[in-house]
C-alpha cells in the first residue's frame, strides 16, 4: 500500500545515537511520521502473498507468532516515529518472523517503500542505492553503521570543486578533484545538477 505520510525534523537525537550529517545539519534519519499510519496488518500480508506467489512459494503465516505479531503492528501503527526507529522496528518483524517465506523480503520492500517517499526529490541514481541500503539493512545483509554512512551521504547534494579530496564511499578509490562538469539536464523546478569530478587518480561519477 502506497501512503503518503507527512514528515517532520526531529531536535534530539533518536535512540540509537546517530550522528549528525554535518556541522549544524540534522541527519535525515531523524525525520519523524506515523510511517506505518497507511499499512495496516493486511497490507503487510497482502504483501508477503505476492511475494510469495512471484517466487513461487506457498503463502502461511506462523502459527507461534503471526497473530501477535499482527496485533502489536496494528497498536503501533499510529505511533510517530524518526525513520530510524521505524527502520529498527521493521528490522524487530523480519526476526519475529510472521510469515512462512519471504518474511525478510516484505519489511525490506516495506522500507523500501518509505525512503523512496521520504527521498523521493533525490537524482534516481541516488534514490536507487538509498532505497537498497535501508532494504538490506531491513532484511539483515546489512549492518546499522554502513546503512548510516549510506543514507546520510546519498541524501547530502554533492558539490565538488576542484582540488578537493575525495574517496568512494567504500574507500576503493582515492584521489583529487581536477575538473568538475556539470551535466545539462535539470531535475524538476528547481533541480538538481548532476556533477561529474574527475580525479587525478581516476573518475568518480556523483549525482
Amino acid at each position: 500500500m502506497a501512503d503518503e505520510t507527512p514528515t517532520r525534523s526531529s531536535g534530539t537525537p533518536d535512540d540509537g545515537g546517530h550522528r549528525r550529517s554535518g556541522a549544524g545539519e540534522q541527519s535525515p534519519l531523524q525525520a519523524r511520521a506515523a510511517f506505518f499510519k497507511n499499512w495496516n496488518w493486511q497490507s503487510v500480508t497482502d504483501l508477503n502473498r505476492r511475494l510469495c506467489a512471484r517466487g513461487g512459494a506457498q503463502y502461511g503465516v506462523n502459527s507461534e507468532s503471526g497473530s501477535a505479531a499482527g496485533a502489536s503492528w496494528e497498536a503501533g501503527r499510529g505511533v510517530e516515529r524518526t525513520l530510524a526507529e521505524a527502520l529498527e522496528e521493521l528490522r524487530a518483524y523480519h526476526r519475529r518472523a510472521p510469515f512462512l517465506f519471504f518474511k525478510g523480503n516484505t519489511f525490506a520492500d516495506i522500507a523500501r517503500a518509505l525512503a523512496a517517499l521520504l527521498f523521493r526529490e533525490l537524482p534516481a541514481v541516488r534514490l536507487k542505492e538509498l532505497t537498497s541500503a535501508v532494504a538490506h539493512y531491513v532484511a539483515g545483509v546489512l549492518d546499522r553503521e554502513a546503512m548510516v554512512e549510506i543514507v546520510e551521504g546519498l541524501s547530502q547534494s554533492a558539490s565538488f570543486q576542484a582540488g578537493d579530496r575525495v574517496k568512494t564511499r567504500r574507500g576503493s578509490l582515492r584521489g583529487v578533484v581536477t575538473r568538475v562538469l556539470e551535466d545539462k539536464a535539470r531535475r524538476g523546478a528547481g533541480g538538481w545538477w548532476r556533477e561529474r569530478a574527475f580525479l587525478s587518480a581516476g573518475k568518480l561519477a556523483a549525482g
